[in-house]
């Protein structure tokens, strides 16, 4: 667990499945925050670490849609594709996540956002890869740092 300037963005690796989970209160309503997950050009302002550049290929987040995007820094380029299963407005993204550079390790990953009151939105996403290897690999990847950091950068775009 590591905690962030505004909220504290929880990150546990489940002993009994090859999933990881990520909490993360925001201090914005669930509309706000799903927009923020959904619109193209807003994704590029906040995902990821502040040291690459983000460069969206395609993004039809909707029930059936898919995304390419590629991260870029010191010469290098990371990409990254997957389908939306399911979007339903403000509430729940459910898709698949694969890194490029290992293209058989696919991830389930669903984003559940729920409604605080009083303008917050709590955050619950879920990563299910196929083996705890995998998943291991994956949180040994840098992917905390660029979580922790992606949703700083969430933080200050929300409050703009």
């Amino acid at each position: 667990m590591t905690t962030t300037k505004a909220h504290e963005t929880q990150i546990t690796a489940d002993p009994d499945v090859p999933l990881v989970r990520i909490i993360r209160d925001f201090d914005a309503p669930p509309e706000k925050v799903f927009r923020a997950h959904t619109d193209p050009e807003l994704v590029a302002q906040w995902l990821g670490p502040r040291r690459h550049e983000m460069q969206v290929d395609y993004f039809d987040c909707r029930t059936g849609g898919s995304y390419r995007y590629v991260m870029a820094s010191d010469g290098n380029e990371f990409g990254f594709h997957g389908c939306f299963h399911e979007v339903r407005p403000s509430e729940l993204i459910v898709q698949t996540f694969t890194f490029e550079g290992f293209p058989d390790g696919v991830a389930l990953e669903r984003l559940l956002l729920e409604d605080l009151g009083d303008g917050r939105t709590r955050l619950t996403a879920t990563s299910l890869v196929d083996s705890f290897e995998g998943r291991d690999a994956f949180i040994a990847s840098g992917m905390e740092d660029g979580v922790i950091e992606g949703y700083e950068r969430l933080d200050e775009l929300l409050a703009g």
